[in-house]
């Protein structure tokens, strides 16, 4: 049971914030390769579990936040990722994802442009092996230590 709740709290981690697999899963005593699995699944939970439930929820929470208002349609926001689409597509959005935008703001993105399903979560699978392969790596050569010097639990849970 303990080994699982290892495997949980790497995955959990990386569902919300990619980079929080890595930070959890070393200190856990997990190995290079369980770490990149744990990264990479908890990702793609998120991204697939939004894909393909992502627009009726959408939807759900756009109508409750609205009640009644406008909404303003060109903030500054808005603007920077139009731009981004419209100069790098899906391919940007998913690039991006793992260290930006995290995996829910990367998935929502890319339902908002009304991109195809499949088209998601292959890009955005591509993406997380590819960078799951770098920041693990990174983490594990400088060390836990390095990141607990420089990054408190505290600012971590403020990601949040």
């Amino acid at each position: 049971m303990l080994e699982f709740s290892k495997y949980f709290s790497a995955i959990l981690g990386s569902m919300f914030k990619f980079v929080l697999g890595s930070f959890i899963g070393f200190p856990l005593k997990l190995g290079y390769w369980e770490v990149l699995l744990c990264t990479i699944l908890g990702m793609m939970i998120t991204v697939t579990t939004l894909t393909y439930l992502g627009s009726n929820l959408r939807d759900k929470l756009i109508t409750l936040f609205r009640r009644g208002k406008t909404p303003k349609r060109f903030t500054p926001k808005t603007r920077r990722l139009i731009g981004l689409w419209q100069k790098y597509g899906m391919f940007g959005v998913a690039f991006l994802t793992p260290l930006l935008l995290t995996p829910p703001g990367g998935t929502l993105i890319a339902l908002s442009f009304k991109e195809k399903k499949e088209r998601i979560v292959s890009y955005m699978l591509v993406s997380g092996i590819v960078w799951g392969l770098v920041v693990v790596k990174i983490v594990e050569y400088f060390g836990v230590a390095v990141v607990k010097k420089y990054l408190s639990i505290d600012t971590i849970m403020g990601w949040f």
